[in-house]
């Protein structure tokens, strides 16, 4: 089978390494001139982290841990009332114990398929025209001008995805607004800056957060939800403005929010990964159309909300990957294609479900709303100090989420996976990051 893979972030290499596996020849199309090494902070959870284990990558997922202690919520003065350690095994904090940047995990995932002869990476590339799909094959043009023919085409590239929009009709794709947007950045490390994932709850419906990172250097965000519809339309018309109109935008909004807010703002000018990000999910009618199937966030993008895009993006594939093991010699993919959606699309749809008070309670108006959240977070953390408690509650990554098919072509142990793969993802990863 010939199958081509639109991006190369985390659910393309996943697929390519399941699909090498069965003799498949695979083609990896990605945009960007070389892996990006920017990134915020990445769950990988439940059944995911079985897919890991299986592909033998879950000890570089932990060496390239993100190093935090945990999350706290801190004060206007940044003393911490309410902190939520990470607890090995449990759900006892929002920092997962197998917290990692994107950009690590995709430099992972990178090292483990570039070397198999089955799979080609081609950078600077992208599906220009998919310019037929039918009963025999997809006939593609790319951007460097050769037209190449394949039995699949899958779109991994992401939640804007424009194989996607080539594809299918767009009456077949939602946008759910889920009337936030985060922006994202990196800034120098100080010496008081700690090891946390830090939570700073302004008013006026605006969160300022900082989190480490393993390159001595941290992650900041702010977060801002609408309080009218003139603000509402403002933010829009900014995420459609460019860096210049957005970094005007924050410095208006959050100059006066308190805390750390004037070192981020004096900060983003210089950051080589600004990203303003308009929260919003993705929710396909179907998720393929002939031998066109999309994956990950081009199918169904959950929001950051859910804190399951990674995981499910990592889970998809292995099962995508599946599905396509099982056809007999002469079946069309759409049989594959098909039931890898009916399988997987119940577990998406009940994830992508976010409470109707999410965001709005973390986003407090006014000092009385503040007040209320702050009380009931501090009972939180006090009952997640409470062990016997904690060994209630369903393991955060020892019990499956999604209960994984069993494909025979899987079930080979890991071994025949090349031993200098963690030693290279080492140097790889650590020297990407340095050079930002």
């Amino acid at each position: 089978m010939r199958v081509l893979i639109s991006g190369a972030g985390v659910a393309g290499p996943t697929l390519a390494w399941f699909l090498a596996k069965t003799g498949a020849r695979i083609t990896i199309f990605e945009k960007a001139h070389t892996l990006l090494p920017h990134g915020q902070n990445v769950d990988i959870m439940g059944s995911a982290l079985t897919v890991m284990k299986k592909m033998g990558l879950l000890d570089q997922v932990r060496r390239f841990n993100t190093t935090e202690k945990g999350t706290q919520f801190i004060d206007s003065r940044g003393k911490p009332f309410a902190p939520f350690p990470v607890q090995k095994g449990f759900v006892g904090s929002f920092t997962s114990e197998f917290e990692i940047l994107r950009g690590d995990l995709s430099a992972i995932l990178y090292d483990a398929t570039r070397h198999h002869p089955n799979i080609i990476y081609r950078f600077s590339t992208t599906v220009k025209e998919v310019i037929s799909n039918d009963d025999h094959s997809v006939k593609v043009e790319s951007s460097d001008g050769e037209v190449e023919e394949f039995d699949l085409l899958v779109a991994a590239d992401g939640q804007w995805s424009k194989v996607r929009k080539q594809c299918f009709p767009t009456e077949s794709v939602r946008i759910v607004d889920l009337d936030m947007t985060a922006i994202y950045w990196t800034i120098p490390r100080l010496p008081h800056d700690n090891d946390w994932w830090n939570v700073y709850l302004a008013l006026q419906a605006r969160v300022i957060t900082l989190r480490p990172d393993p390159y001595g250097t941290i992650r900041a965000m702010f977060t801002r939800m609408p309080c009218n519809e003139a603000q509402k339309k403002e933010w829009m018309e900014a995420a459609r403005g460019g860096k210049v109109v957005q970094q005007a935008l924050l410095r208006k909004e959050f100059a006066d929010a308190g805390w750390q807010a004037e070192r981020l703002l004096d900060s983003m000018d210089q950051s080589p990964d600004f990203y303003f990000h308009v929260i919003q999910q993705i929710k396909m009618s179907k998720w393929s159309t002939g031998r066109v199937v999309c994956l990950g966030d081009a199918a169904f993008a959950p929001s950051p909300l859910t804190g399951s895009g990674t995981s499910m993006a990592i889970t998809s594939a292995y099962l995508l990957a599946g599905e396509l093991t099982k056809l007999d010699h002469g079946d069309s993919p759409t049989k594959a294609l098909d039931a890898y959606e009916s399988t997987f699309r119940p577990f998406v749809e009940k994830s992508q479900e976010v409470p109707s008070w999410v965001p709005d309670i973390a986003h407090p108006e006014n000092a009385w709303k503040r007040s209320v959240f702050s009380i009931c977070i501090r009972g939180l953390s006090q009952l997640a100090k409470i062990s016997w408690l904690m060994r209630r509650l369903p393991h955060h990554h020892g019990e499956e989420d999604f209960p994984l098919p069993q494909y025979a072509s899987f079930e080979e142990s890991a071994s025949d996976v090349s031993s200098d793969i963690s030693e290279e993802c080492d140097e790889k990863c650590r020297d990407e990051k340095g050079s930002t």
